[in-house]
């Protein structure tokens, strides 16, 4: 009885193989920028129709897309709708590590890993003429780039682009600000730190010994 199931276990099996043809793997589709004959143009990536503009790429907010108001002017404050609070600074820092530290390195000092290995250096992002730069110019070079420094609007999305921004001007006050600015309680976290690695401390008018943001 075995001997005789085996022909017709054997004509299923082919039935399903034969079933199981390349166009399985292969399914025809136009991918993108592929060639296609269909088309007059023989291009199979469609054009957007005349006068339409793909969901959320209006653009018609300046300020948002440009970091400028509508005078042309950079802006010093944040896009509506994005909030300054702990998860922007944090997505901000994790984005600069990732794509800016290496030339600029953690604390904006312009000695990250490339400059250290030849690249030009950039100047410090703690400089006093940085410092004074309102935060729609910083928005301004890392969309469209400045100087050897490429633009990043491919890499990051536009509110990424303010998350970086709103962390840089965090990276700036710490780098900048004064001991005896800072909450009592991170005073004396200094103090005790600075105690027990034997440091001088610091006099409240000048930067504390070994400073890190």
């Amino acid at each position: 009885m075995l001997i005789r199931r085996i022909p017709l276990a054997l004509t299923i099996l082919a039935l399903f193989a034969a079933g199981c043809r390349q166009d399985m793997h292969d399914q025809p589709k136009i991918e993108p920028l592929e060639a296609n004959a269909f088309f007059a143009d023989g291009v199979g990536a469609r054009p957007l129709p005349a006068g339409t503009v793909a969901r959320g790429q209006l653009r018609d907010d300046v300020h948002l897309w440009q970091g400028k108001d509508a005078a042309g002017q950079f802006v010093d404050a944040l896009p509506a709708g994005i909030e300054l609070d702990r998860e922007l600074l944090e997505h901000g820092k994790s984005r600069f590590e990732i794509f800016c530290s290496v030339c600029h390195d953690s604390t904006g000092s312009g000695r990250g890993m490339i400059v250290r290995r030849g690249f030009k250096q950039p100047q410090p992002l703690y400089q006093e003429r940085l410092l004074a730069m309102p935060l729609g110019y910083f928005f301004d070079v890392v969309s469209n780039g400045y100087g050897l420094m490429s633009s990043y609007s491919k890499q990051l999305s536009v509110s990424e682009r303010w998350a970086v921004v709103a962390y840089l001007r965090a990276l700036q006050l710490s780098q900048t600000a004064r001991l005896a600015e800072l909450p009592a309680a991170l005073q004396q976290d200094f103090h005790a730190a600075a105690s027990a690695a034997g440091g001088p401390g610091d006099d409240g008018e000048g930067h504390g010994e070994g400073h890190h943001p």
